[in-house]
């Protein structure tokens, strides 16, 4: 019968161990054979390589389903719903967040025709948190914001959170973190400490501070094979590509359009067709013939079909080693513990594990037609001294976030700094004015503002 993960197991393996390990082999949702579609990259291709494989005796062709940085954004994604539901806080805790709120920004009364103001977003933003910037904590979202600190004479004032000038108290601190002096981290955004990061954008640019990732996750599909997919659409309206032409209207905005050249945009006294030849397809109507290629010849995306998929999840416990965490002592000077260490390298573990059982209880649909499912409940191996190691221990996500709870427990314990409040921060007036404009071009090309 398989144990459940305990706080023992974790002290254990923190101390001495080599890995914490899961391994899931998956299936298309649709049964075996059904296609499944990987993410595609620059020059529109599938990550394919080949890898030598257990049991086979050449290299095997492989697909990558999902990414190491892909996975890690939907573990911080899961905690962040955890956070969001409240399930963290029944549970008797919560996670360092920092959150870049945008919503003082957002007017639903006011119509887009309305917006003068240059700081007034067309569109709500929400709030963004260290869980959901791409950079975590170093992010420049997070650095183009301000927060609120008290002076001296204790009045409030806005300071940014990063920078050279007036710079908070938290950037000061940001400025010098380190393997060596680690706290800060675990204190604001522990997950940067356990997915990685680099603070490249900050004030001291390239040399700023580098965290290697402690937990790393990916998909393959393996014995793959690529497909084919047709392309094709059926107006219901029977609209004809020679019905036009069609022009872009003169007051209109993304896809508005005329058949009238004089209610038509103008250029040196001729309308503007849409598009390069004003064909009712440029404005998204018309039947699309079926076809295998796009128009510059190349074949659509058309899946993969593979014998399995196999979901490699480890955890680095010698990379958690390398972290210390000083904390002051009774006459404010920073000391360092070994039992102090073991106790925040013991957290960050905890955290790994949580994130990944709360992304498998989420479940695998990566994306549009690829959904996945596992052949075989998860389990967990703790790799201990060479050639030992403990396996078939189960963590589910409320035995995990138990789990660590646990373990915040005991480094509060020892006086590790642990926020369980989000610090919140202002975005800067030029960092929304250039959302703004970011949403009016957007709107202007029809949703298309990205290159």
């Amino acid at each position: 019968m398989a144990n459940i993960l305990s706080l023992i197991h974790l002290q254990a393996a923190v101390r001495i161990g080599a890995a914490a390990r899961c391994r899931a082999t998956l299936q298309p949702a649709g049964g075996d054979g059904t296609k499944i579609f990987p993410p595609t990259y620059a020059g529109a291709v599938y990550a394919t390589e080949k890898r030598r494989l257990p049991g086979y005796k050449d290299p095997v062709n492989c697909v990558l389903l999902d990414s190491v940085q892909s996975q890690a954004n939907r573990m911080e994604e899961a905690l962040q719903q955890a956070i969001d539901s409240g399930r963290l806080k029944k549970a008797g805790f919560s996670l360092p967040l920092i959150e870049v709120d945008f919503t003082t920004f957002w007017d639903p009364e006011k119509k887009n025709d309305e917006l003068n103001d240059k700081t007034r977003l067309l569109e709500p933003v929400g709030k963004i948190s260290s869980l959901q910037a791409p950079h975590r904590i170093a992010d420049a979202i997070l650095r183009d914001s301000s927060v609120k600190e008290k002076t001296k004479d204790e009045k409030e004032e806005d300071r940014p959170f990063r920078g050279d000038k007036n710079e908070s108290t938290y950037g000061q601190q940001l400025r010098r973190v380190s393997a060596q002096n680690a706290t800060t981290l675990f204190e604001l955004c522990p997950t940067a400490l356990l997915f990685g990061m680099w603070d490249s954008t900050g004030p001291k640019g390239g040399l700023g501070a580098k965290f290697e990732r402690a937990m790393v996750s990916e998909i393959v599909g393996i014995n793959a094979e690529p497909g084919v997919r047709s392309s094709s659409r059926i107006d219901p309206l029977s609209i004809q590509l020679d019905a036009g032409p069609l022009y872009e209207a003169a007051d209109g905005q993304g896809n508005s359009w005329t058949l009238d050249p004089a209610s038509a945009k103008q250029d040196n006294g001729s309308p503007v067709k849409i598009g390069k030849e004003g064909k009712p397809s440029e404005a998204n109507h018309g039947n699309i013939k079926p076809d295998l290629k796009d128009k510059k010849g190349q074949p659509f995306h058309g899946g993969v079909t593979f014998s399995s998929a196999e979901q490699t999840v480890v955890l680095s416990f010698p990379a958690l080693r390398r972290l210390r965490f000083p904390i002051k002592n009774d006459n404010s000077e920073m000391n360092l513990d070994y039992e102090v260490d073991v106790a925040a390298r013991t957290v960050l573990a905890a955290l790994g594990l949580c994130a990944a059982a709360l992304a498998a209880e989420a479940g695998l649909d990566l994306r549009s037609r690829c959904l996945l499912w596992p052949t075989n409940p998860l389990s967990w191996e703790l790799l201990g001294k060479p050639g030992t190691k403990e396996e078939g221990l189960t963590l589910e996500a409320d035995a995990a976030i138990k789990l660590l709870k646990e373990a915040v427990d005991a480094a509060k314990a020892l006086k590790l700094p642990w926020r369980e409040e989000p610090l919140v921060l202002t975005p800067s007036n030029d960092l929304v004015e250039l959302v703004v404009r970011s949403q009016r071009l957007a709107l202007k090309q029809g949703g298309e503002g990205g290159e």
